[in-house]
Order: C-alpha cells, then sequence, then structure tokens
C-alpha cells in the first residue's frame, strides 16, 4: 500500500515461485451426434426431414381405418393400399431418378403435392361414398411420394464426403429416425382414427408431409448439387448384387411383424402386439444410435448377428411367455438397425456419382417388396403350422440374407 498524491494505491504482493498457477480445465470434447448438428444447416434440413418421415408410418394404417371403418371391408381397404404399394414400387424409382438430375428442391415438392392431392381425394372419395375404383386411383398418386430418407442421406453424403467417421454417425442416425418413425407413426395414426375421426390420420399426415418437405427443401445450401453432363452406370446394374439381401431383409421384417401379431393375439394377448412391436422398433433405434459412436463393422459380420439374434423370438415363442418373447424381440430389433445401417453404406459405396437418391430408392423398394412378401408368407404359415412355427421364417431369411452377401463386393471397412 502506497500513497501517492491524494491518492490511496493498493498494490498486490508479488506472486510467490513456489505459489501454483492454476491451471485451465480443458474443453469437454464434443461426442460425435454433437459435432454431426453443429455442421450450417444441418438441424434446419433434419427438422424438415423427420417431419415428413414420420407420415410413412401413418399412411397404410391410416387408409385401412379409414376405410374399412366407412366401407365396412377390410378386404377392400387391404386391396387398397396394396395397390398403392405396387404403384410406389414403379414409380418411386422414377422419381428418385428425377430428383438426382433436377435437384431435391425442383422435384421433390411438385412430386408431394402430387401425393398430398391423392391422400386428399381418397378422403373425399371414402367420405362421399364415390365408386371403389376411385379409392384406388386416389392411392395410387400417392406413389409419387419422394423417399426423404434417401434425400437426407443424399445430404449426409455430399457434406460429409470428406468424413468417413462422420458419415458413418449420420448414417446411424437416418436409421434410428427410421426406425423412431415407423415405431411413432401407427400409434399416432391408430389414435387419429379410433379418437378424432376416421379421417384424422391420413389428414395428419398428409399435412405433415408437406410441411416437412417444404421445411426440408427450404435448405438450399445443403442440397447436393446436381451433376450437368451424361450420367454414366446404372444403378440397378450396380446394386444388382445387393438387392435380393434388401429383399430378404425385408421377408425379416414383415414376417416377424405378422408372426409376432399373430402368436399373441392366440395366447389372449392381442393388446400388447402394439407395445411389444414399438419394443422392438425401440430396440433397433437405441441400437442404432449406439452404432453410430462406434467403429463400422462388416456387412457380413452384422448378417450373422442378425441371423443369430432372429432365432430368439423363435426360441421364445415356444415358452408360451409374454416375457421371453419381449426380451427376444428387443434382442433382435437391435441386431437390425446395425445391419441396415452398413448394407446402406453399400449402397453409397456402389452406386454411381450423381445417382445416390436413386439408388437408395431401389433398395428401400426391395425393403418394402419384401415386407409385403414375408407378412404373406408368414400369414399362411400363420394359417396351417400355427403361429409359433411362424417364426422360423425371420431366421430363414435372415439366413439367407446372409448367404446373398456373399455376392456383394467386399466392403474397404475392416472387417
Amino acid at each position: 500500500m502506497a500513497v501517492t498524491g491524494s491518492t490511496l494505491v493498493l498494490a498486490a504482493p508479488p506472486a510467490s515461485p513456489a505459489s501454483p498457477v492454476p491451471a485451465r480445465t480443458p474443453p469437454r470434447p464434443q461426442g460425435p451426434y454433437r459435432r454431426l448438428f453443429a455442421l450450417p444447416g444441418a438441424r434446419g434440413f433434419t427438422a424438415g426431414n423427420l417431419l415428413a418421415r414420420l407420415p410413412m408410418g401413418m399412411f397404410g394404417i391410416s387408409a385401412v381405418m379409414m376405410i374399412a371403418g366407412q366401407r365396412g371391408s377390410y378386404a377392400l381397404a387391404g386391396a387398397v393400399t396394396a395397390t398403392g404399394l405396387a404403384a410406389t414400387a414403379l414409380v418411386a424409382p422414377w422419381t428418385a431418378r428425377l430428383i438426382d438430375r433436377h435437384g431435391q428442391a425442383r422435384i421433390a415438392v411438385p412430386a408431394t403435392l402430387v401425393a398430398v392431392l391423392g391422400s386428399l381425394s381418397l378422403v373425399v372419395c371414402v367420405r362421399t361414398g364415390a365408386p371403389a375404383w376411385t379409392l384406388f386411383a386416389s392411392y395410387a398418386a400417392t406413389a409419387t411420394t419422394p423417399n426423404i430418407g434417401g434425400m437426407s442421406r443424399a445430404r449426409w453424403t455430399h457434406l460429409l464426403r470428406d468424413s468417413p467417421g462422420a458419415h458413418h454417425t449420420a448414417m446411424s442416425f437416418e436409421q434410428a429416425a427410421d426406425e423412431l418413425c415407423y415405431m411413432l407413426g401407427p400409434v399416432l395414426a391408430a389414435f387419429l382414427c379410433s379418437v378424432v375421426l376416421p379421417e384424422a390420420g391420413t389428414l395428419t399426415a398428409a399435412a405433415l408431409l408437406l410441411t416437412g418437405m417444404l421445411v426440408f427443401t427450404s435448405c438450399r445450401a445443403t442440397q447436393p448439387p446436381v451433376t450437368a453432363g451424361p450420367r454414366r452406370g446404372s444403378p440397378l446394374r450396380a446394386l444388382g448384387p445387393l438387392l435380393p439381401l434388401f429383399l430378404a431383409t425385408g421377408v425379416v421384417f414383415g414376417s416377424m411383424e405378422i408372426s409376432s401379431i399373430a402368436h399373441l393375439d392366440a395366447l389372449g394377448l392381442g393388446a400388447a402386439s402394439g407395445p411389444v412391436l414399438a419394443l422392438q422398433a425401440a430396440g433397433s433405434c437405441a441400437a442404432g444410435l449406439l452404432y453410430g459412436t462406434m467403429r463400422p463393422r462388416g456387412l457380413r459380420t452384422c448378417l450373422l448377428a442378425m441371423a443369430a439374434a432372429m432365432t430368439l423370438p423363435w426360441l421364445a415363442a415356444s415358452t408360451g411367455a409374454l416375457l421371453p418373447l419381449a426380451c427376444a424381440l428387443l434382442l433382435a430389433g437391435m441386431a437390425t438397425a446395425p445391419t441396415m445401417v452398413t448394407a446402406m453404406s453399400r449402397v453409397h459405396a456402389l452406386t454411381p456419382e450423381g445417382r445416390l437418391n436413386e439408388g437408395m430408392t431401389l433398395a428401400v423398394t426391395a425393403i418394402f417388396a419384401g415386407i409385403a412378401l414375408g407378412a404373406a408368407a408368414a400369414g399362411s404359415l400363420v394359417d396351417h403350422l400355427g403361429p409359433s412355427t411362424a417364426y422360423a421364417l425371420p431366421a430363414a431369411a435372415a439366413t439367407v440374407a446372409l448367404l446373398l452377401s456373399v455376392a456383394v463386393p467386399p466392403s474397404p471397412v475392416t472387417r
């Protein structure tokens, strides 16, 4: 302390050489998902992606409940939705090709408008008692719905083209988002159709699809550039060895769902079907997010794990108890997400440049075809051999997928 004129000055004593200097705490490293969504524009297009993806799990069950409730015929409802799936298998690859050629915003918005108008037409035709053929025509128009999951994956591939580790995390997130939307979508649709009004599920799904697509396509900065000039290579030819594998994987999904519903109904636990199937989807969602933080595995390794896991529900069904079956389905679901993430990564690697959305849509179409085939085959097995025996079909289909992986070109990922 010193006095200078009329000012009292307080001086701090010099630091002792022995006094420790406080060390700065190093910043905590960001997790892979935090780093992923720190990218400019990533949160915006992901929000639109999730809004537009949720209706994918709503349209089918909403149409069935609306048509069956108003027309009193599940046969008509099933035929209408089956026609819509067949139309999607034909139209979706062409829509995806146009998106790759002309850009996401330029094609996806008008294609979505056509699909939404088809949904609204279906509601009007069902409500007014129009002829049955108008229901088929209206629902077939929804086949123009763009593959929002493929477009989102294409954006991540563009943004992370120089970061394979971050790209793996992004693909894992996309698979988890698929599982989450297909888990919540049917639940939301069933609630709206049964509690609000029969048309509420379809109307809500159409509104979500249009809103989400507008948000998604408004994020222009993250849109993959359109490559000018002639396009070389055919995605169908390049993915030829993979498509049968996706078909077999779809059989796993479709047959597992029908087998579980039939088995629980036979036990007098039909009301538990929704929560038990949601548990399977939740297991896949959680496994997908976890897989995104880990080193990716080879495709055959993942398929081997899935084939082994698919035997668990078959074994658990023989006990005739709910708890073992629920646990088995949870574990089986956890094996599917890593398989799908790794298989989709092979799609990225094999698809010709500039045609990724078309390649992704071909893979999804093969899965949908497998789901339809698996559901039909499982239903036949349930009728002839009983619901417990039908659980052999998912296990067999997973084994077939493993055998088909021999024809897939080797992955650059270390096995």
